[in-house]
């Protein structure tokens, strides 16, 4: 069953990059795998979503090809984990920029409730999505770190498509309610 109609075609570049990367879902699971959270369970506890929609939203993301599947042991058993490819990291200005619009424009339930965006060359936060705003060094996965002050009290870096980097330690990737 389709996740919601298909603008694969549309000969607007917006519906085509909407196709993949407007469905709410979606960008939270992206936004998972950013924190370094690659694995169904972490990622299931943290968004609280049902295994059908959960299951569903990370074969589209793999099928688009934002994420690949990486298998790994389980304690004898393998299972498999999600990372970002090349591609998924290109989306994190689009990630960026959602969050900077939501702190800009929506009212936060609570004092905890706040994502910065960190460049962490210089250090600062930056209120562009893909260059930082003091030094002016463009954005990426590797020199950015998200700060969710509901999740940890320091920012984490994020999750690249390198596998030496693209998962972190359960301990170090903000899973944290």
């Amino acid at each position: 069953m389709a996740l919601r109609s298909d603008w694969s075609a549309q000969t607007c570049s917006m519906a085509r990059g909407l196709d993949i990367l407007g469905d709410p879902w979606g960008m939270l699971v992206l936004r998972e795998i950013f924190f370094g959270n690659g694995r169904f369970d972490a990622i299931k506890a943290r968004l609280g979503a049902a295994d059908s929609v959960l299951t569903r939203r990370l074969a589209a993301l793999v099928d688009t090809g934002l994420l690949t599947r990486r298998p790994y042991d389980d304690g004898g058993r393998t299972r498999q984990e999600y990372a970002l490819t090349a591609k998924g990291e290109d989306a994190l200005p689009v990630l960026n920029a959602v969050v900077l619009w939501a702190e800009k424009h929506l009212p936060a339930p609570s004092e905890q409730a706040h994502m910065f965006v960190i460049h962490s060359g210089c250090g600062a936060r930056t209120s562009s999505a893909d260059t930082c705003t003091a030094c002016g060094e463009r954005l990426t996965a590797e020199n950015t770190s998200w700060h969710s002050l509901t999740r940890t009290t320091e920012p984490v870096s994020l999750a690249t498509s390198t596998p030496a980097t693209s998962l972190k330690a359960p301990s170090q990737n903000g899973t944290a309610a």
